[in-house]
């Protein structure tokens, strides 16, 4: 790379990149891999093991008074109690790899007080190496990333996944793909989010949208796409997105007609409404990330936070995309 990295995202890129390694040796002999079913759809390898291992023994060997949010061991290790916590995500894709479908990726970033400072995203099978710092722009290897220009939903292609865990919401989802299918030139489904949401920011893809994601499958992605000029947030398009399990991406215009069909589907408009019925006294949970990380730690489902105030799309940016895309 011809450009100086900061410390922190130099740091990730060496973890990600021997991560990278790990994957591409088990991938010659996908067979001899063992798999493991954490649930109905939902698999775990030892290469996504090792991965992590080898990730987190970089990033701590570092950074020893950072903080460690993985897929695979959650908070076990790191400081409980930094400021700056690592979000790993090991493989990407799990599912892909294993039926050797060259599409799945290592996702690593730094978020500083629940800000996301630094981001890695590394397809090893192609050698490509998406990075981002806060404020200084999005990169694929050297090359400065920017989102698509695309102003009409009609003419994009917008990328998304499949809910594929036991008690998804499928009915709730075909409602969602039916709607959006009519109103672009087409959706996609490689399976692997962290990429998806490098591919926003590539302008190779002009929006996205998934539900049923964790924070280590987008924390990383979603630094690129701001950096390359985009949007992202949850379905009502604000920016409280990381710990609510659905997400919606894309260039300003398309990201604005998304959100349009998009929000009378957000979870969190049900939690609120059930929320505002609930009896007197009953306890909201003050802090997003602390209620996910409990989660994590007991493996008991992510609660259901507040939301936050919007701030990624404006009434008038709403009103201009509509009048750009006719259908709407």
């Amino acid at each position: 790379m011809s450009q100086a990295l900061h410390p922190m995202l130099n740091t990730a890129v060496k973890a990600a990149r021997t991560a990278g390694a790990l994957i591409n040796r088990a991938s010659l002999d996908i067979e001899r891999v063992t798999v493991t079913a954490k649930s109905h759809n939902d698999f775990v390898t030892e290469v996504d093991q090792a991965a992590e291992a080898a990730i987190i023994e970089t990033l701590l060997g570092a950074y020893p008074g950072h903080g460690i949010l993985a897929e695979e061991t959650g908070r076990t290790h790191g400081a409980k109690d930094s400021d700056y916590l690592w979000i790993i995500d090991p493989l990407d894709g799990t599912t892909n790899f294993i039926h050797g479908f060259p599409v799945y990726a290592v996702s690593i970033a730094l978020a500083f007080r629940g800000q996301i400072q630094q981001a890695v995203v590394y397809d090893p099978s192609r050698n490509d190496l998406f990075y981002a710092s806060k404020g200084r722009g999005a990169f694929l290897n050297d090359k400065r990333l920017r989102v698509s220009k695309r102003s009409r939903l009609l003419e994009s292609l917008i990328g998304t996944g499949f809910p594929f865990r036991k008690g998804d919401n499928f009915k709730r989802y075909l409602k969602m793909f039916e709607e959006v299918m009519q109103h672009c030139a087409g959706l996609r489904r490689p399976g692997a989010a962290a990429l998806d949401l490098c591919y926003v920011a590539a302008g190779w893809y002009d929006g996205f949208f998934e539900t049923g994601l964790n924070p280590w499958d987008i924390a990383a992605g979603s630094l690129m796409i701001t950096e390359a000029g985009g949007l992202i947030g949850n379905f009502t398009g604000e920016s409280d997105y990381l710990y609510q399990r659905e997400i919606v991406a894309g260039n300003p215009k398309i990201y604005a007609q998304l959100v349009s069909i998009l929000a009378p589907y957000t979870r969190i408009i049900k939690d609120d409404e059930a929320s505002a019925t609930a009896p007197a006294g009953s306890a909201a949970v003050p802090d997003a990330t602390a209620a996910f990380v409990a989660s994590v730690e007991s493996d008991a489902p992510a609660a259901a936070v507040p939301k936050k105030p919007p701030v990624r799309i404006r009434k008038a940016d709403l009103a201009k995309a509509k009048d750009d895309d006719a259908p709407f």
